[in-house]
């Protein structure tokens, strides 16, 4: 079993082997495979989150409907985030056996291509399924390169920095949807699809990735020994791998499934309240905006706040931690109806708690064998997103129209189970 710990003895070309104890001692390659990771996890939270605020006005525009509050607009608005979602898991599945087969560069150059070409699509759909086309293909993109800048990272930064390296990634994820929200609010008066021309913007890394990134000296040595000889998908339901597949697997399918009920549902809880309904377009559209500066920026916090505690009683137990935490804030958000107000008090201490998913960054990644370790982190992320896109089509159509306080309170409670599922996972401390 490839689960690396403090106690393994360095491999040849890991950078993990040689102790770095400052950031001057960081080298090129190092430096250069972290921003591309980070900018191109930068780039996924921009595209990713561009959809969620504006689902509402540009489905009802897509149908042609008087309203956000029209049936329809719940109903094709969640089939639509529920393709994106399954597009994720996919990708993710897709891209990581590329990037294992080709290498991380290449694949990472191929995952942002996807995603900002889609993305920039989405300007021209007429009608509400083209809309889910660009959006499924373009999240085959955004799966994939979680995969593959995961394991980029995992193997040419200092093992022992992985928590903070972690929690860094994930503050890309961030920026990447702060910068939606910006974006959305300088547009707030334009046509709600022109949002999706920034979308465009992450092709330009790939010009640089192509000539500055490196691939990973651990991937080239696993490369070689295997001798043409490298393990296939089905090796992740074989011996040891098996037990990591299916814990990883479940833990992530019921935490992902509550995590993207609330990021997109409660947009759409927020502009439909009875306080809200009165304001104009560019009002809402600000006030989506600010609620999701508001759980993003302390997000932020929320991974820093995870690594250290993982540093201190390691990944498994800050991630059981967290999760109920999510489940507390949560239930205390929607456990009564509420007015806008006083909901943006609570999306803090949301935002907060989801520095658990900062840690599957480096967590996931070396659980699995180097030449199945962007196919094994993708899979097992990513599949969670295929149970998360059935719970955000089920909570968006079993809703009252309009009225999802109790599909988000409900989503809520599934942290408990998923923080009991976490305690079967690797025990890993760097």
């Amino acid at each position: 079993m490839d689960v690396p710990t403090a106690n393994d003895p360095p491999r040849p070309g890991d950078p993990a082997s040689v102790e770095v104890t400052q950031l001057s001692q960081l080298t090129r390659p190092q430096w250069r495979s972290g921003i591309a990771a980070w900018l191109g996890w930068t780039f996924d939270g921009l595209d990713m989150h561009l959809y969620t605020l504006v689902a509402a006005p540009f489905v009802a525009q897509l149908i042609g409907a008087a309203s956000t509050t029209d049936p329809r607009v719940g109903r094709y608005g969640s089939l639509i985030q529920g393709a994106f979602l399954l597009g994720w898991a996919f990708g993710g599945g897709f891209f990581g056996r590329i990037g294992d087969r080709l290498g991380r560069a290449r694949a990472l150059n191929l995952t942002i291509l996807t995603y900002a070409l889609f993305t920039g699509l989405s300007f021209f759909a007429q009608a509400w399924w083209h809309l889910l086309i660009y959006r499924f293909v373009a999240a085959l993109g955004i799966g994939g390169e979680w995969a593959v800048g995961a394991s980029l990272l995992s193997e040419t930064w200092p093992r022992k920095w992985r928590p903070w390296i972690a929690a860094v990634l994930q503050t890309g994820v961030n920026v990447g949807i702060l910068a939606a929200g910006l974006a959305n609010f300088i547009l707030a008066t334009a046509p709600p699809r022109c949002l999706f021309l920034v979308g465009i913007l992450p092709a330009l890394l790939v010009l640089w990735i192509r000539r500055a990134v490196p691939e990973t000296d651990e991937w080239r040595s696993a490369k070689a020994r295997a001798q043409h000889q490298e393990p296939a998908v089905r090796d992740l339901f074989r011996g040891d791998v098996l037990r990591i597949t299916l814990w990883v697997v479940l833990v992530c399918g019921v935490s992902l499934t509550a995590h993207w009920a609330f990021m997109f549902w409660h947009q759409q809880q927020l502009r439909n309240l009875p306080d809200v309904l009165s304001l104009s377009p560019a009002e809402k559209n600000r006030l989506a905006s600010l609620a999701m500066y508001l759980v993003i920026g302390s997000s932020v916090a929320g991974n820093f706040f995870a690594g250290w505690l993982a540093r201190i009683v390691g990944y498994r137990a800050t991630i059981v931690s967290m999760f109920l935490a999510y489940f507390l804030a949560m239930t205390g958000a929607y456990a009564i109806a509420r007015d806008h107000v006083t909901l943006l008090c609570w999306f803090p201490a949301i935002g907060f708690c989801q520095g658990a998913f900062a840690l599957f960054t480096m967590y996931l990644p070396p659980l699995f064998p180097t030449l199945l370790r962007t196919t094994g982190a993708g899979f097992c992320y990513n599949i969670g997103r295929v149970l998360a896109a059935f719970g955000t089509v089920f909570f968006g159509l079993f809703s009252d129209v309009g009225d999802y306080r109790a599909a988000l309170l409900y989503a809520g409670i599934l942290f408990l189970p998923g923080s009991v599922i976490a305690l079967f996972l690797p025990r890993v401390r760097d």
